[in-house]
């Protein structure tokens, strides 16, 4: 399966969906015009990822800041993986800056909704 990478810009986050390095993470900002379709090939590229996925499955989430539109579309993302997990083990590692509390605020909002194993990770 073809790795997904999308670079960073001013308005969207780093994309790396990698299942043959077994690496799945999005980074950075998450302001794009039209979030709905920023999203639309992550979603669809993990759709093709649950017809045959690996036995173990880290999805870091590193958002530095993301707006509603982007909020909607990460929902739909930790619901599909909540889905996912019936197929392998999700682990979702939220990473979130020490001085960063609303982020951490978030990510302790989504561990209570999405069923699988979430880890808040604090970084510097």
């Amino acid at each position: 399966m073809k790795a997904l990478e999308i670079q960073a810009t001013a308005d969207t986050p780093k994309v790396i969906l990698d299942k043959d390095k077994n690496y799945f993470e999005i980074s950075g900002l998450s302001l794009p015009e039209d979030a709905i379709e920023f999203y639309k090939p992550i979603m669809a590229w993990l759709e093709d990822y649950a017809d045959d996925p690996n036995s173990d499955t880290v999805f870091n989430l590193k958002l530095e800041y993301f707006n509603t539109a982007s909020s909607k579309q990460i929902i739909q993302l930790l619901l599909f993986l909540e889905k996912l997990n019936s197929k392998t083990n999700v682990k979702i590692r939220w990473h979130y800056k020490d001085i960063d509390e609303d982020m951490h605020d978030l990510g302790e909002e989504y561990s209570e909704i999405i069923k699988v194993n979430f880890d808040l990770v604090e970084y510097t």
